[in-house]
């Protein structure tokens, strides 16, 4: 299976993506899923927080699910863990996500192939924060 990691094709999908569903996202500061979703607005990205259990994170309607999200999504940034992907990776596959990326640490080969199978971009183990700073951001 190849699974989405060159830089160049990060690169273009980070270049043309305008909306990103965070899926996990913390309202706590500290965690990682807030700092990213911090720098992804502050890179000139629409965030949408998905969390069940709260209504707003960082000032932003949050959803329970994609399914819920009224409008188009670029890319679906998965801050869970790897066993809980699949349903996530389902409800991208239905609302027709273009890309599906699973922050460093969570891997999940099966849900990444289905997504593939379904013609989404499949980023694993890799962190959108460092890829964009590394490839997209201003120095």
């Amino acid at each position: 299976m190849i699974i989405l990691n060159q830089l160049n094709e990060i690169k273009k999908i980070l270049e043309e993506s305008t909306t990103i569903a965070v899926v996990g996202l913390s309202p706590k500061e500290s965690r990682p899923s807030n700092m990213v979703a911090r720098y992804l607005l502050n890179a000139g990205y629409k965030i949408i927080p998905v969390n069940p259990g709260h209504d707003m994170i960082l000032g932003l309607k949050c959803y329970a699910d994609l399914i819920s999200i009224p409008e188009k999504i670029s890319i679906v940034d998965i801050f869970r863990r790897a066993e809980d992907v699949s349903p996530i990776v389902q409800q991208a596959i239905e609302i027709q996500v273009k890309t599906v990326w699973m922050q460093q640490g969570i891997i999940n080969h099966a849900a990444a192939e289905l997504a593939r199978k379904n013609g989404l971009h499949v980023v694993m183990d890799r962190c959108i924060k460092i890829d964009h700073a590394n490839l997209l951001a201003k120095n």
